[in-house]
């Protein structure tokens, strides 16, 4: 299972760089802030779920190298998605679980490119597959495993928080071939013609802790397909209406309710976030997609909008324990209105404001809310989420990424022919290269970002409480929490993300009740100074922990930081020099909103030098609280 660390030699990227490593947040030179003490002792024990010597199954002799944040359940049950190095045949990528609970359990497959698309999915592509560059065309369905398999999953995977269910975004080539809905029309051979459709979707294991359990569709792009408008075509519109694409990452309850946000068309662009409840049955079962709010939906609170304001934006939802929550702004790049809300799931429910812009914020007298996070972490009671306050502003310079996706990095780099047809090179506008002619310069792009920022906490029982945990600022302990990715898809490219590429802004947070009032919640946070360019020079981030006991303050213990050393969390994370083992610093880490529950934290890191590279996927268990 192991695989030598040498063999991970320095490319264009280490080989343990994981997804998350091109999120940098930067910022521009402000105050000298101190830095975070010297790396304490390790008070927490990490097990080892997936590293770069961990094959992958059903691919001897191809190894993992890189790793999405994971999600876990309160029985320690952790899905993630991973991927290997890529070959002439190309990168081995998917879905996988492991039993953290279970001593020697192994890695089991959700789903990987080799897996067929779950019903409904009636066309076969050749195997095992087009070479780069040509289109996949139908064929004759001679055997089932010619049917559509998957290529890619594009988000990290979600998991019930106490159920072994999970939830991920799937994309494929099209699923479905049928006849032309116009008439059933014929060609001039007398032949019917036909169409094929769905290319992305949502899908569902409800017992994802077996090996063997059924892969079932939750969402998919097939709501104009008569067949299945009944159950996945937009609720509320006539004629029936197919989703364009699902953004971010699909959630899943205890009872098998898959809540998603969707775009549409009707018109105009539209969004919106809907559930669906999933049965371990063909098509996931009869039940249709529901509504929750779309842009047709009014602000419950519109504050400062004028009357009759309607969502402009919505952010994909959390879900537990019967209830959606989700973030919805009037507008999503400047909002004037919107916030956080609840919604039970069930047909027709209305919403419930928990926390709206130019609300109060906690321990900042006078201060009001200017921007709320989308990404909330729910487990059935609290909801954690980033926010910021005042008009202190910084800018910051994002320069575009030079690994991943080749469309999405040439597009933001500008790399391309000049279009004497429309006069413009192809690429992001927003884009400045200091040289244009030569593809190596680096571009970058300039955003401006909020100078304080806080995580915060709400309780959603009884009369509800605010709570701030953590803040950067002027007064705050930490530099920034806003790490920055480049995504989306170029105009012509269909990846299963309609939306276009841009830089979006994202901090990352996890809540974990234990009993009562009292709660955990780890957050990934960056201290550190910035250069002439507002770039961050001699950063460290880090993964803390927040604990909050009734009305006292929140204690905040350092779980794991960069620039100590991997094997705190690894052991397998050094490097031979002459037959001594050297540990590898740790350069990056990451986790994401379901990745605490039940006193189980899971994040994933990297570590490496110039001559080589480590990764992988690791938990820890915190002690239960007290009196259990």
């Amino acid at each position: 299972m192991k695989v030598s660390l040498q063999a991970c030699a320095l490319g264009a990227v280490l080989c343990g760089a994981i997804a998350l490593a091109v999120n940098t947040p930067v910022a521009a030179a402000k105050k000298v802030t101190p830095q975070p003490p010297a790396n304490p002792e390790p008070t927490f024990i990490w097990a080892t779920v997936v590293n770069n010597g961990f094959e992958v199954p059903r691919n001897p002799g191809r190894y993992y190298n890189s790793y999405n944040p994971p999600s876990i359940n309160a029985s320690a049950l952790v899905v993630f998605r991973a991927r290997s190095t890529g070959r002439s045949q190309g990168p081995v990528s998917g879905i996988y679980t492991r039993d953290m609970a279970k001593e020697g359990a192994t890695i089991n497959v959700i789903a990987d490119r080799d897996t067929d698309v779950p019903w409904p999915n009636n066309t076969c592509y050749p195997t095992p597959g087009p070479a780069e560059g040509e289109e996949e065309a139908p064929v004759a369905c001679i055997a089932d495993d010619a049917l559509a398999t998957f290529n890619e999953f594009p988000s990290f995977p979600r998991i019930a928080l106490t159920r072994n269910a999970v939830a991920s975004r799937g994309n494929h080539p099209p699923v479905w071939t049928y006849p032309v809905p116009a008439q059933l029309a014929a060609d001039e051979e007398g032949e019917e013609k036909t169409t094929r459709a769905g290319t992305s979707g949502a899908y569902v294991n409800l017992d994802a802790g077996q090996p063997g359990s059924p892969l079932v569709t939750g969402a998919s792009l097939l709501g104009e397909v008569p067949a299945f408008a009944d159950i996945f075509a937009v609720p509320g519109v006539d004629p029936a209406t197919k989703f364009d694409v699902f953004p971010g990452a699909p959630a899943i309850t205890d009872a098998g309710v898959v809540a998603f946000k969707g775009n549409f068309t009707n018109g105009a662009g539209k969004t919106g976030v809907f559930y669906r409840q999933i049965m371990a049955e063909e098509a996931g079962g009869s039940a249709a997609v529901e509504l929750v709010a779309n842009s047709d939906t009014l602000v419950p609170n519109p504050g400062n909008c004028v009357a009759g304001t309607t969502f402009g934006s919505t952010a994909p939802p959390s879900a537990a324990g019967g209830q959606m929550v989700f973030v919805g702004f009037d507008n999503e790049d400047d909002p004037t209105c919107g916030g956080v809300y609840m919604a039970p799931l069930l047909p027709g429910s209305s919403l419930s404001t928990l926390v709206g812009i130019e609300e109060a914020v906690p321990g900042q007298s006078g201060e009001t809310f200017v921007q709320l996070g989308e990404g909330l972490s729910y487990d059935g009671r609290f909801v954690s989420f980033w926010g910021a306050w005042g008009e202190e502003i910084r800018t910051v310079r994002l320069y575009c990424p030079q690994e991943g996706n080749r469309d999405r990095r040439d597009f933001c780099n500008n790399i391309g022919q000049f279009d004497p047809v429309t006069g413009t090179a192809p690429g992001d506008s927003l884009s400045v290269c200091d040289d244009t002619s030569d593809s190596s310069d680096l571009c970058y792009q300039e955003k401006q970002v909020p100078v304080n920022q806080g995580f915060f906490v709400y309780d959603t029982t009884g009369k509800g409480r605010l709570r701030m945990v953590a803040n950067a600022g002027a007064d705050g302990e930490y530099d920034d929490f806003l790490y920055w990715n480049y995504s989306g898809a170029p105009p012509g490219v269909s990846d299963g993300d309609a939306e276009p590429p841009r830089w979006r802004s994202a901090a990352f947070q996890a809540v974990s009740g234990r009993g009562g009032a009292n709660f955990r919640i780890a957050f990934l946070a960056r201290n550190g100074q910035t250069n002439a360019e507002n770039v961050y020079e001699n950063t460290v981030d880090g993964i803390y922990l927040g604990e909050v006991l009734g009305a006292t303050a929140p204690a905040i213990t350092p779980l794991v930081r960069t620039g100590m050393d991997g094997n705190v969390l690894d052991p397998e994370a050094v490097l031979n020099e002459g037959g001594e083992l050297v540990p590898l610093p740790i350069t990056s880490l990451a986790l994401e909103r379901d990745a605490f529950r039940g006193g189980w934290l899971a994040i994933s890191a990297s570590m490496g030098v110039e001559e080589a590279g480590w990764a992988g996927i690791y938990v820890t268990r915190m002690q239960p609280p007290p009196g259990n």
